[in-house]
């Protein structure tokens, strides 16, 4: 028997599955990191954010605001002042040493802030007149403010330059009492000054001056501001005032009562 040929077919290799790229990993959110705590929010502020109030009070600490502290009472003696009403008393140095009464026309000059226009104004009541005179516009504004809470309506306001005879806008020689209390020591024309008191003065008309006698204390002026007590003499002599009385007028002041 013939042999059959028989043909063989290589085999055929299978076509291999085609291979899946791998999945993506998944991302995974990563929350946000909380934002620190604003310095200037309060723990309910910041509670609201979602936050603790005991990690806040860890991060910071609230110091309570101490209270202001309130300013030391200084007495009345001691008060750093150049001004007259603090260390004289006016009232009486003005009734039971000057001798002023009701219905006297008077004028302070050099009134400051008021404390012996105000007295005279008092004293004096409605029959009479007072005259506050300054060169400082605020001053007299003041005096006068004062005079009107007080219900004293017999005080006018004058605004003069002491220092020029003459300027003042009073009545020549109508005055019963021309006042010059702690005005010299801050003036180098202590004559014009005293000149000017002097014109005002109705003849029989008093001039009381009063200025600091001791400079050592811290609230008084400078001491080559004081004032020479026998240099006002004289230039009173000069004037035809006569001295009437010298006297203590205070524990740094000196009072001296002249007589046109």
């Amino acid at each position: 028997m013939e042999e059959q040929n028989t043909i063989q077919t290589p085999p055929v290799n299978p076509t291999p599955a085609p291979q899946q790229a791998p999945a993506p990993p998944i991302a995974i959110p990563t929350p946000a990191p909380a934002p620190a705590p604003d310095a200037g929010l309060t723990a309910n502020q910041v509670a609201n954010q979602g936050q603790v109030v005991e990690q806040i009070n860890e991060i910071k600490e609230e110091k309570p605001i101490a209270p202001t502290p309130a300013p030391p009472v200084v007495a009345q003696d001691e008060q750093p002042t150049f001004g007259k009403s603090e260390l004289l008393d006016a009232g009486k140095i003005l009734k039971d040493i000057l001798g002023m009464q009701i219905g006297d026309v008077v004028a302070d000059l050099g009134a400051g802030g008021g404390m012996f226009a105000m007295s005279s104004a008092r004293i004096i009541g409605d029959q009479g007149q007072v005259y506050a005179v300054d060169i400082i516009k605020s001053s007299l504004s003041e005096i006068e403010s004062k005079a009107r809470m007080s219900g004293l309506y017999n005080l006018k306001s004058i605004w003069s330059n002491l220092e020029i005879p003459g300027a003042t806008k009073i009545k020549e020689a109508s005055l019963d009492y021309a006042l010059v209390v702690n005005v010299l020591f801050q003036s180098q024309k202590k004559y014009e000054i005293l000149a000017e008191g002097t014109r005002l003065l109705k003849p029989g008309g008093k001039m009381l001056v009063i200025d600091w006698s001791d400079t050592a204390p811290g609230f008084a002026p400078p001491a080559e501001m004081q004032v020479n007590k026998d240099e006002l003499i004289q230039i009173a002599d000069k004037l035809g005032l006569n001295l009437i009385e010298d006297f203590r007028a205070g524990k740094y002041h000196f009072g001296l009562i002249l007589s046109k």
